[in-house]
């Protein structure tokens, strides 16, 4: 028996909207005041989520619990997967001793905490989001900075802060194409506008990093290289976006500031070595490097493997071959097509389908396991039978990550299927002409929500463009500002800050966490809300 979604269950869309709102405010309450442990937050919103969706939505009991079954499903895999690989071949690294290494080759290139951040934590994890995204840079970098000395709280922010700019264009560009499918738009046009709205933020992340770690004071030590980093990614960035499309800003902006910043760092370092107020006071004396070229490269070649599989696994070709021998389709019992949208979030009724595809092959994760394997016969002194021990201590590790990334995922498919993240959406359009400032903020609150600048896009992007026509504003503008303010929200969002407490051994500081990089989520929102605003009617020119 099919249930058709009821999206102002209350007569007044305002007041639908808030009690939709609950689950949010209470997991916001819990992370930002209560400052509680991941998986106790995300318990408590889900919980309240589905009691909002029986009682008040009356979404029939079997299908709400279903919707968030089958969210936990999605959140184990492939999300899971990917975190549990990519600490994974980090722990190796650690337990071999390769790690130290890799720490002494980033000394030798700079010992400045400030510039490390901005080379690891913004090129090095931009490159990552281009080529897999869905969390794999977070966990990576976050490790990566942690290994290096980085207090576990600034490694999680910052690296969770440097991922805004490239997430809307990040796994070979998929937001920007599900974005333009569900609207009906152009995918060029999405493209084009997006990579003329966020190199306004990229320009100035490095920036933003290096302020963060020390105040602006400090961070002017380091101008040249916070200026390499920001021209030569967003020019980058505005340039393949607007004249290549969305496939590829991500991964050539990455090696393009990965490059520039290792030219200025050959002839240039800053006169003060910067390091945290925890650390031991730097002697001023420049590493040296303890090992040979072949040593070094030795120790990079999981993560050069790694960037060679994530890369090649985003291929369409590759990722075709690995769908077709791989892909198991499961229509979800009690759930698949029993839920119908309708006007206005659909234009007919519309069921809504539920089906879960697992492809082992074709995963992420899958990837970045096959390059930590292929890395083991390289690794002094570490066979594969240590090598599975150190995936079963990795398991155990991520226990509480695990069930917390499960839960928030369920509580995002009940705010979908449920109609709740609707029925916010259509609060936001009666703000009328306003519209354009507010169609950032869906995007943040559908990322929020979901993790995931895709599932955002696929949620809001429909409903972005309608309401653009109906103020008779670019519907393309609405559209890509959805994408745009979304990246501003992965930073706060429950399964990010998971990713990154997980891979900085910080399970049950979430809320601290959350706290750290919200100010700076806010901001940054701010920029895209009023940039939009004035493209929509003052700076129309700057639109393609």
């Amino acid at each position: 028996m099919t249930w058709l979604q009821s999206y102002d269950p209350f007569g007044n869309v305002f007041y639908s909207a808030l009690a939709a709102a609950l689950p949010l405010v209470i997991l916001f309450y819990m992370l930002a005041v209560r400052r509680s442990k991941g998986h106790v937050a995300a318990a408590l919103a889900t919980g309240a989520a589905v009691l909002l969706a029986i009682l008040a939505f009356k979404m029939p009991a079997g299908v709400a619990v279903d919707s968030v079954v089958y969210g936990a499903a999605f959140g184990l895999f492939p999300i899971v997967w990917i975190v549990i690989t990519a600490i994974w071949v980090y722990n190796m690294s650690v337990e071999s001793g390769e790690f130290e290494i890799i720490k002494n080759s980033l000394s030798c290139v700079t010992d400045d905490r400030r510039l490390q951040a901005i080379f690891i934590a913004f090129a090095f994890g931009s490159f990552i989001e281009g080529t897999a995204g869905f969390g794999t840079p977070v966990a990576i970098t976050a490790s990566m900075l942690v290994g290096l000395g980085f207090n576990p709280l600034y490694a999680a922010g910052i690296c969770l802060i440097a991922n805004t700019a490239p997430v809307a264009f990040g796994a070979i560009g998929i937001p920007v194409v599900v974005a333009a499918q569900v609207s009906g738009t152009d995918l060029m046009h999405i493209s084009q506008i997006i990579g003329r709205q966020l190199p306004f933020l990229s320009i100035i992340v490095p920036l933003w990093l290096s302020v963060t770690m020390c105040g602006f004071k400090r961070s002017m030590e380091v101008l040249p290289g916070i200026l390499v980093a920001g021209v030569a990614f967003a020019a980058t960035q505005f340039l393949v976006s607007n004249y290549i499309g969305p496939y590829l800003p991500d991964i050539i902006s990455a090696v393009v500031t990965i490059i520039a910043l290792g030219v200025l760092l050959r002839f240039w370092q800053p006169k003060q070595v910067w390091r945290f107020p925890d650390e031991p006071v730097h002697d001023g004396v420049r590493a040296t490097c303890r090992y040979t070229p072949g040593e070094v490269l030795r120790s990079w070649l999981p993560y050069i493997i790694l960037a060679i599989m994530v890369y090649l696994w985003g291929l369409d070709s590759v990722q075709g071959f690995l769908k077709g021998i791989s892909t198991i389709k499961i229509e979800w019992p009690g759930l698949h097509n029993l839920v119908i949208k309708t006007a206005p979030i659909a234009a007919k009724d519309t069921p809504y389908a539920a089906v879960y595809t697992f492809s082992f092959f074709s995963a992420a994760g899958t990837a970045i396991l096959l390059a930590g394997l292929l890395s083991v016969p390289f690794i002094p002194k570490y066979g594969f039978d240590r090598a599975i021990g150190c995936f079963a201590r990795t398991l155990h590790q991520l226990r509480w990550p695990i069930l917390t990334i499960s839960m928030i995922l369920g509580l995002a498919f009940i705010m979908n299927y449920s109609g709740m993240s609707s029925t916010m959406g259509l609060a936001f359009t009666a703000t009328g002409a306003a519209f354009p400032f507010f169609a950032p903020i869906l995007g943040w609150l559908g990322v929020f929500l979901t993790g995931s600048d895709t599932s955002s896009n696929a949620l809001f992007g429909s409903l972005q463009k309608t309401t653009a026509q109906q103020i008779n504003v670019s519907p393309e503008l609405c559209v890509a500002a959805n994408s745009s303010g979304g990246v501003t929200g992965k930073m706060i969002s429950p399964q990010s800050i998971s990713v990154a407490t997980a891979a900085t051994k910080m399970v049950g500081q979430e809320g601290d966490l959350f706290r750290f990089t919200l100010k700076h989520s806010i901001a940054m929102l701010l920029v895209i809300c009023f940039l939009t605003l004035a493209q929509a009617y003052v700076l129309k020119w700057m639109l393609p």
